[in-house]
């Protein structure tokens, strides 16, 4: 019989590269880190093979130690890495969001978080004759826009009390004032994944909003505004696109 070693190293070597990239997944969105044994939990095998794949991987600068408890996280060279591919957010995004314009009408913009503010740095322009529009590059606040509060339904309360004051700034009528209320506004768009800006921002415009986080881990939302009195006719019919759209870029930022 023929001598079978050299393919069962390969498939061997196969496995671990196999088993190292669910490892680093798993640790995509755990900027805090994760204990060897919280890792095997969440992906399956035994923790001693997370524990030498994790050894090979902090030695690489693929992964670094997060806490003297033992937690370990992304590590620089991934950084690094994906720097170097020149991969742009907005680059992959546009056609999912011109797909939802498409679709609606509607104006569709993409903005991510960045400190305590927004900056939009997409946009399609709806084809009805009565349009939202803003600027790329313009910078909105969280508190008061579907989008902003779509990102920050990804934060923890703690993180959005650090980033935001108490009270909050007044934008419009109907603007949200405490961080208490918005706390709990935020709790209602963890469940069902949407924000709305109900003229909190601008009268006379609404929006739905959706977040998800890059491939650097960069908070991003897509929001459709639009004016209040077609909007709450079309309310029902934003929502399931909108989530639609916002599932198709997390998984084009999965990989």
């Amino acid at each position: 019989m023929p001598d079978s070693g050299p393919i069962d190293r390969q498939q061997g070597g196969i496995q671990v590269i196999s088993r190292a990239a669910m490892i680093l997944r798993t640790l995509r969105d755990r900027p805090e880190g994760l204990s060897l044994s919280q890792i095997a939990g969440r992906v399956g095998l035994p923790r001693s093979t997370v524990q030498r794949i994790v050894n090979a991987l902090v030695a690489e600068g693929l992964l670094m130690t997060a806490s003297p408890a033992g937690r370990v996280r992304l590590g620089t060279e991934i950084l690094a890495l994906a720097s170097g591919s020149r991969i742009d957010v907005v680059e992959l995004a546009h056609p999912h969001i011109k797909a939802l314009s498409d679709a609606t009408g509607e104006t569709v913009d993409l903005a991510v978080l960045k400190n305590d503010h927004l900056i939009f740095i997409d946009q399609v322009v709806g084809s009805q004759r009565l349009r939202a529009v803003s600027a790329v590059g313009e910078t909105f606040p969280l508190h008061s826009t579907a989008n902003g509060k779509a990102c920050l339904a990804l934060l923890t309360d703690a993180e959005i009390r650090q980033r935001l004051p108490d009270p909050l700034p007044p934008i419009a009528d109907g603007t949200v004032r405490t961080i208490d209320d918005l706390l709990r506004e935020i709790a209602a768009v963890r469940k069902t994944g949407v924000a709305y800006d109900e003229e909190e921002h601008t009268r006379g415009i609404s929006a739905i909003g959706s977040a998800f986080r890059d491939l650097f881990g960069n908070i991003c939302a897509v929001s459709v505004p639009a004016p209040t009195a077609r909007f709450e006719a079309e309310r029902e019919k934003l929502r399931p696109l909108l989530l639609e759209c916002v599932r198709e870029l997390k998984e084009t930022f999965r990989g």
